[in-house]
């Protein structure tokens, strides 16, 4: 072969992966397989984080938020310049799914591994998705295609569809952006916190209605493209183990799926995916309803997936190296019946945060961390013992997965697999995983997408916020696991006011919004403000009847754990400790 036609195979051998934590390590590694030159990029914070330490190469970005780093194309190219770098891989999340920059890559001369900016933008307006799908003879969720304007729109569709109505980002993705309204009087509030956590994450604060499911699971079809014609789809996921709308577990094949509707939903996916000129990899995403057997597209993804290693566990295909392959312009060397499937995959995201206190970030140094092997284990890890989860970012640590003959023998497995996680310095969703894989209801398939929410008692395992090293407060035995249990117990300065008349944010985050004014009457609990962090809203609310003084920090700053963000003035006959 002449370096001609080595050339044409393959046109680049760096490339920048814009992104951070596991899958960057995750792409890093993939390259490294793939003969490639992998380099990472890094804000001040992650200066010494593992996907630095795992690459041939690394560039700083500078900066400490999101906004600041990851976020900036202007940096991120002038990065890839820095590092010679001829192609870019995103990753998920952060700019992924950013059409402005994949023209922006490509406009530099530099080789976008994702697919066509047309096709993001197309499915990541949630509305021409849904005119396009329909379009190509696939049944969405009942709902509109058009922009909700206000309250009174949701009122009708409410009246006219039934109760209850989901409010979602148009231009939303990963749960952001999504308010449930169960009655006309929570329309207007529904609304607004719709519109501004989607105007926050994506710039975007239009919104659209559709019919909300009480019980319904969400499943997932990864789809594989090339340029020259070729789709497969890879087979379906169930991600129906959610906490605010963000996946806790997934696992491949989806358990008690009926035939009919896996064949129906693999057809769909690959209708979806042609219908909008896709390359590479992608996910379209579906609901069913098991109770009354309806099944309709959500959206697409139009990125890698977090859950991707499952149905690599189950296939033997690599979707990473897949992406580098199609990037480059080559097939994808494979067809439909190529594709087989073998045994059952699951995944348990590994996060940072407290299961006992509503998933709380958790951020610090992580003075312990032992991941789990074995037969059929396999860890995506973006952290190790020693590194520090920052409150900037995800704190997604790792997956663990697991491989088994059948489901049975995977949930046996991951159960194991749990127990040997070892996690010590931050909170962690480890316990929780364990308890949901243990549940007698998650064994026999017959959760939902807000089973968690409605059905687990987590609050027992929240963890020590005084000080990691006290004693705990008595065990708890999970299918043969111990774990430690410290009370999270009440103190004033855990509620809003960090002192008389002062109220203050809990956690680090972004104050995504402000509902009040200086010189304002708010009566007890009203909501004054909101932070966001780490795809989670916390309100803070006024903790008794009073005047609004001073509003500290402006709209779309950073906050502290701790830090004032509102001034109260306590009505004269009501003191803050009455």
């Amino acid at each position: 072969m002449g370096a001609d036609q080595r050339a044409a195979r393959r046109p680049f051998r760096v490339v920048l992966v814009a992104n951070r934590g596991e899958i960057a390590v995750r792409v890093l590694r993939a390259c490294r397989e793939q003969a490639l030159v992998g380099v990472a990029v890094y804000s001040d914070p992650d200066a010494g984080a593992l996907h630095v330490r795992e690459a041939d190469r690394a560039v700083g970005l500078g900066g400490a938020s999101a906004g600041e780093s990851y976020l900036d194309v202007a940096r991120m190219l002038g990065a890839a310049r820095e590092a010679g770098a001829e192609a870019v891989h995103p990753g998920y999340g952060l700019l992924s799914e950013n059409a402005t920059f994949a023209r922006a890559v490509e406009a530099a001369g530099l080789v976008w591994v994702g697919p066509p900016a047309a096709a993001i933008e197309q499915m990541g307006d949630k509305l021409a998705a849904r005119r396009a799908v329909l379009a190509a003879g696939v049944e969405p969720v009942p709902g509109g295609t058009e922009p909700v304007a206000d309250a009174a729109e949701v009122v009708e569709f409410g009246r006219h569809h039934g109760w209850p109505v989901a409010i979602k980002a148009a231009a939303g993705g990963g749960g952001r952006g999504i308010r449930v309204v169960r009655a006309p009087g929570e329309a207007g509030e529904a609304l607004a916190a719709a519109a501004r956590e989607a105007a926050a994450a994506f710039g975007d604060g239009a919104c659209y209605l559709e019919r909300f499911f009480e019980r319904p699971r969400h499943v997932e079809v990864q789809v594989l493209a090339d340029t020259h014609g070729g789709i497969v789809h890879l087979g379906e996921r169930d991600c129906s183990v959610q906490r605010r709308h963000q996946k806790l577990i997934e696992e491949t094949p989806a358990p008690g799926l009926p035939a009919e509707v896996r064949q129906r939903l693999s057809t769909w996916a690959v209708a979806v995916a042609k219908a909008c000129g896709y390359v590479g990899a992608g996910t379209v995403e579906f609901l069913w309803d098991p109770a009354s057997g309806g099944a309709w597209f959500l959206e697409m993804n139009t990125r890698l997936q977090v859950e991707h290693p499952i149905t690599e566990l189950v296939t033997g295909v690599d979707i990473v190296a897949a992406q580098l392959r199609v990037a480059a312009g080559e097939p994808l060397g494979i067809a439909q019946d190529d594709v087989r499937f073998r045994g059952h995959a699951i995944e348990c995201r590994v996060n940072a945060e407290d299961p006992g206190r509503g998933f709380l970030p958790s951020a610090g140094p992580i003075t312990r961390l032992d991941w789990p092997g074995g037969p059929g284990v396999r860890v995506d890890a973006g952290y190790e013992a020693g590194d520090a989860v920052s409150a900037w970012y995800d704190d997604l640590l790792g997956k663990v997965c697991v491989r088994g003959r059948d489901r049975a023998e995977a949930l046996g497995r991951m159960a194991d697999a749990l127990r040997r996680t070892q996690i010590e310095g931050v909170a962690s969703t480890v316990p929780a995983l364990a308890r949901i894989v243990a549940a007698p209801a998650f064994a026999r398939a017959e959760h939902w997408t807000t089973w968690l929410e409605e059905e687990v008692d987590l609050s027992d395992l929240a963890a020590h916020q005084l000080g990691e090293d006290a004693e705990p407060d008595f065990t708890v035995t999970v299918d043969g696991g111990t774990w430690p249990v410290r009370l999270y117990r009440h103190r004033p300065s855990d509620l809003a006011p960090a002192g008389a008349g002062r109220v203050a944010s809990p956690l680090a985050g972004t104050l995504v919004g402000v509902e009040v004014a200086a010189g304002q009457e708010v009566q007890a609990g009203a909501l004054l403000a909101v932070v966001e962090a780490m795809k989670m809203e916390t309100p803070l609310r006024a903790p008794f009847q009073g005047k609004v003084m001073e509003v500290r920090i402006p709209v779309g700053n950073a906050v502290s754990a701790g830090e004032v963000v509102i001034v109260l003035e306590a009505a004269p006959e009501v003191g803050p400790g009455a």
